[in-house]
């Protein structure tokens, strides 16, 4: 469930180092003598859970394959302010060529990680699904899911092409008005491709009647209330999933669990997660 895969992961960190390094580092290059070898450790400044870590290995094999990169945990470890997650031992210019790319990865990872974790735990005694949304990073969207998951999380759909979600603007674009539209673009999507799952966003019970009756495969519950949401829950009988999404946060996510719905996606996991505090401190140099 979270393996990554290493080609796309090294198309990622390869274009997260040209965009740092460029040329070269030439404060490191200029500052500090070729033969120098340095030892390392990367440090939690705050308690988290740990993401990140192979792709921190990674930017350092892709800058020096000769220096160590010792992991002390493993992703989706929770772990104390204070704990040693990793040690370095090699060149000292790859030490610190490296050190701003690998903690950036690390610290926005582990800030997603820790922030899915948190609201993971408040939804556990209800079975209720945490997941994520399309608001990514452009480029780095496939490493912020990656770290949804390692904090307990789902995945929503990766992007357009693997999941049919309707929204209001596509039953708008599609012609007449939004709850007559439903089942029209819903017979669109079947048709267009019938192996594929279909979601539909609704804003109220209204549109959720008519939601049901085309039989979809999940239903999004867009900024609904919590008492709507529990009507919802009763009205669906099991028959579909039913997602809430909108206005989530760790004060309320336990009382939408509570109503029963399967799922609750929050776009703030990727967009508003705060970078988790790390540094690299040098430890032995010669």
């Amino acid at each position: 469930m979270n393996q990554l895969d290493m080609n796309l992961l090294s198309r990622i960190v390869r274009t997260a180092i040209e965009e740092d390094v460029g040329a070269g580092d030439i404060t490191t290059n200029s500052v500090v003598e070729k033969h120098r070898k340095a030892r390392a450790e990367v440090v939690v400044e705050e308690d988290c859970v740990v993401a990140g870590l192979p792709v921190a290995q990674l930017v350092y094999e892709t800058i020096d394959e000769d220096l160590d990169f010792q992991k002390e945990v493993e992703d989706g470890r929770e772990v104390l302010k204070g704990t040693v997650i990793a040690r370095l031992h090699g060149s000292a210019r790859s030490v610190l060529t490296g050190e701003r790319t690998a903690l950036n990865f690390l610290q926005r990872l582990s800030g997603i990680a820790t922030s899915t974790a948190r609201f993971v735990e408040r939804t556990r005694p209800f079975g209720t699904k945490i997941m994520d949304t399309r608001k990514t990073c452009p480029g780095l969207r496939y490493l912020e899911k990656y770290a949804v998951r390692v904090g307990g999380g789902s995945n929503h759909r990766m992007g357009l092409y693997d999941m049919f979600l309707i929204k209001d603007n596509h039953l708008h674009a599609a012609g007449g008005r939004k709850k007559e539209a439903i089942p029209v673009a819903v017979e669109r999507a079947r048709k267009f491709n019938p192996n594929v799952q279909i979601e539909i966003e609704v804003e109220s019970l209204d549109e959720l009647r008519e939601a049901l009756k085309t039989q979809p495969d999940m239903i999004l519950l867009d900024n609904t209330s919590v008492s709507e949401i529990a009507q919802a829950v009763k009205m669906a009988q099991g028959k579909v999933v039913l997602e809430a999404s909108g206005g989530v946060t760790l004060a309320n996510v336990e009382e939408i669990a509570r109503t029963g719905v399967d799922c609750i996606s929050i776009g703030a996991l990727t967009t508003a997660s705060p970078a988790t505090n790390m540094k690299m401190e040098l430890t032995e140099w010669a």
